[in-house]
């Protein structure tokens, strides 16, 4: 049994699993009168969705926990290849959704290929560089080629268009840029470059709905009726919780006044019933995550498995910044759902998969420091033998014998 156990990261093993336990039970109070009175369905439906969406979750999670993430550096191209191709899917047979085509309807649930192309492109690009460590300094030889695969999965998300999860790929893809060993002036050009790609794609797709989503963020009080009016609604949400909330279920702002509640502005839910209690708690959880995979980054000694753990990590992290951001007014609201909580599942079954490849490098680290610290201590106690002299050696060489 000790045995068993001696490889878990229990951080990272029950921190998302207490997130998405926790996201359940948010995501039926937030829904339950949305979907009755929105939408007209039960007060279950989106409860009992979430449900099977974790419990396919759980089987991504575990699977890719016990899947070697070594593999995973052989499937590169096939990975890459399915995101493209998914991509590719989505503007020819892709449903709008909020004026952006970015889903695939399956029959039985709608697929979301933007969010496996964030994995997929975290894995194609640890995989590349881990491969180029003996020549990352030469920018044209080792990054030209992963610069150009991340250009194309960044364009085929901007053209549904979904300007907002395009930088999100390119901030997570940055990461692994950074963290591969480039020089620091090549590092900055890309930086550059990266903002003025962002800013040209955005000036080329300026609409009123963009438009109105910075003066929502920016401006909502000279908006209050309009443009302004759910940011409002999320204030009112945050600053009516208190400290310790409402109450669960108790909350007001999530009948009709915000908007998605169990997905966008969930944590707006969250502090009106639970209070700044429960938003710590949800905040800490996530950056315990992602802290505890930079922590796996540092300790892995195999480049892909360094580069993957900085990948996933990062992606987790800048997901629930935008989230946090746009429910405060900090950032305009982009659709972006907060990490294990909020209603979804695309991302939620992305996320636990990737969860799963982090607790994998995370057994790996925790093995390789066992079996170090176990051959320590058997040379220690080989040398103390070594060294040892016998009691009767030191009486002529006879034993005590009573």
């Amino acid at each position: 049994m000790k045995k068993f156990f001696k490889d878990y990261d229990f951080t990272l093993l029950f921190a998302p699993l207490l997130l998405t336990a926790f996201g359940v039970v948010m995501v039926y109070s937030a829904s339950m009168v949305y979907a009755v009175i929105g939408e007209g369905l039960s007060s279950t439906h989106y409860f009992k969705k979430q449900l099977t969406w974790v419990s396919l979750g759980l089987v991504g999670f575990v699977t890719m926990m016990y899947f070697p993430y070594q593999k995973l550096q052989k499937l590169r191209k096939l990975i890459l290849l399915f995101v493209i191709i998914s991509l590719l899917a989505v503007q020819l047979f892709g449903t709008t959704v909020n004026n952006a085509k970015s889903w695939i309807d399956l029959g039985l649930f709608n697929f979301q290929p933007s969010e496996t192309a964030k994995i997929g492109l975290v894995i194609f690009l640890s995989a590349i560089f881990a491969r180029r460590q003996a020549y990352m300094e030469q920018f044209g030889q080792a990054v030209i080629g992963p610069l150009i695969v991340t250009s194309i999965v960044f364009s085929l998300i901007v053209f549904q268009p979904d300007i907002g999860t395009g930088a999100i790929v390119l901030a997570i893809a940055a990461s692994v840029f950074i963290s591969s060993g480039m020089q620091m002036k090549h590092v900055a050009l890309m930086g550059i470059a990266g903002i003025v790609t962002i800013a040209f794609a955005a000036m080329n797709m300026v609409s009123v709905e963009r438009v109105s989503r910075f003066t929502g963020a920016y401006q909502p009080f000279q908006f209050p009726e309009s443009d302004g009016y759910h940011l409002i609604q999320s204030y009112v949400a945050i600053g009516t919780g208190g400290l310790g909330g409402e109450g669960l279920g108790q909350g007001v702002q999530k009948l009709g006044y915000l908007l998605e509640p169990h997905t966008d502005f969930i944590m707006a839910v969250i502090a009106e019933e639970l209070g700044v209690i429960g938003v710590a708690i949800v905040i800490g959880l996530l950056a315990l995550i992602v802290l505890r995979g930079f922590f796996i980054a540092r300790k892995c000694k195999d480049a892909f498995g360094s580069l993957l753990a900085i990948g996933i990590s990062f992606m987790i992290g800048i997901q629930a910044f935008i989230n946090l951001g746009a429910v405060s007014g900090l950032l305009p609201v982009t659709g972006v759902p907060l990490p294990f909580v909020s209603y979804g599942g695309s991302s939620l079954l992305v996320l636990l998969a990737s969860v799963g490849i982090l607790n994998n490098i995370a057994r790996q680290v925790r093995s390789e420091d066992y079996t170090s610290i176990k051959k320590t201590e058997d040379v220690d106690t080989t040398r103390e033998r070594t060294s040892y002299t016998p009691h009767y050696q030191n009486r002529g060489g006879k034993p005590w014998v009573k």
